[in-house]
């Protein structure tokens, strides 16, 4: 090839460079713009999520604000969220439920909110602690949902410190009221005779202040169990005598409660059975009454406290009764010594049977017992057939 042939085809290749880096280039610009433009948009998207969310947090902190209920705030998840939704207590009792049948948390779902501080899907629906620091105070459940935006869950989130706050206010307002009932409940038990400024009719206001119809035949009980579980078996007290329509305090490092009620012995088997399920636990309920003067809510504590200590002492923990069912022993502790309407509760039917035909069924138990319960013994110290 000549020089000049040569140098053409140099000249050539230099503008070949030129436009294939120009080309290259301008591709790297073109995949730059795409890739802002993606940035772009979820940068938007993600603004528009924190709006959404925030936008969802201003409206349900609001109906908290507003004194609005478990029920109410509930209903608005629900509403923003597309789905049914439940709020439970820390025990897995429901608070409530709006747009889906009953459904309890996901443990493994519910330990995995907790630890990581998210929603987690588990067991086909989602679940989200509702912490308040690292104290747990519950749960919601979301159901009708699969797969939940970023945005979405971002709310469900948002929702969970909602229900955090409500759950808080809630708890400070119960633990003013219970203070509150305790001290009525300390003022009604407080002797009268050493109480002179007490005043059964101020007494009486408080308490229907307070929802409690002191009108009514109410009973004391005396709930116990093993001293690591007290202060638990207190709290779970509380809120069952709560929907009771009652009272509960703490005295002498036991809990007492007040309780409307005909009936002192099925109450405290009653409080036996449930809150030894509540707290996992054997639980010994002592209880007296029903009265229905306030004045004689102090002779009922002392009577409950000394059943409490009969049923330890006869190796009955774990068992709810009242001084009645103690037998004669409940005539000893009692405040009364009343034998006589002991022995009619217990013989009665027989005495008035042997008044009434002229038998001798007194005598024949007396002879029954005299044997020490021996059929055979009896009938010869009876001059009768075993049969008869």
């Amino acid at each position: 090839f000549t020089p000049d042939a040569i140098a053409l085809l140099a000249s050539l290749a230099d503008h070949a460079a030129v436009a294939i880096d120009s080309a290259r280039r301008l591709d790297e610009t073109r995949t730059a713009l795409a890739r802002l433009e993606a940035a772009n948009a979820t940068a938007r998207a993600h603004s528009e999520a924190l709006h959404l969310a925030s936008d969802a947090h201003d409206r349900l902190s609001k109906l908290v604000l507003r004194g609005a209920g478990t029920d109410e705030v509930a209903a608005e998840i629900a509403a923003l969220l597309g789905g049914g939704v439940a709020v439970h207590d820390t025990d897995g009792s429901e608070l409530a439920r709006v747009g889906t049948a009953p459904v309890t948390p996901s443990p493994g779902g519910l330990a995995a909110s907790r630890t990581e501080g998210r929603a987690v899907r588990a067991d086909g629906v989602w679940t989200c602690a509702v912490l308040a620091g690292a104290e747990p105070l519950g749960s919601i459940v979301l159901t009708g949902r699969g797969d939940l935006s970023e945005a979405d869950r971002r709310l469900f989130e948002r929702s969970a410190l909602v229900t955090a706050m409500l759950l808080l206010i809630r708890r400070s307002v119960a633990e003013t009221e219970d203070r509150v009932r305790g001290e009525l409940l300390d003022d009604l038990l407080a002797d009268p005779a050493a109480s002179a400024h007490r005043d059964p009719g101020s007494l009486t206001l408080r308490a229907r202040r307070l929802g409690v119809d002191l009108a009514r035949p109410h009973a004391v009980a005396i709930v116990d169990c093993e001293p690591a579980l007290r202060s638990r078996l207190a709290a779970e007290a509380t809120r069952v005598v709560r929907g009771l329509g009652g009272l509960a305090g703490t005295r002498q490092g036991r809990t007492v409660l007040l309780v409307p009620c005909d009936r002192a012995r099925t109450l405290a088997q009653d409080l036996a059975a449930g809150l030894a399920r509540g707290i996992g636990a054997p639980v010994t309920v002592g209880t007296a009454g029903p009265a229905t003067a306030p004045d004689r809510h102090a002779a009922l504590h002392t009577e409950a406290l000394r059943c409490l200590t009969a049923l330890h002492a006869l190796g009955r923990t774990g068992e709810g009764a009242d001084v009645a069912a103690l037998g004669f022993i409940g005539v000893l502790l009692g405040d009364r010594a009343d034998i006589a309407a002991h022995v009619d509760r217990v013989l009665g039917p027989v005495l008035a049977y042997d008044a009434e035909r002229g038998t001798e069924l007194v005598r024949t138990l007396h002879a029954y017992y005299d044997q020490g319960a021996s059929l055979a013994r009896a009938k010869d110290a009876l001059h009768v057939h075993v049969n008869t």
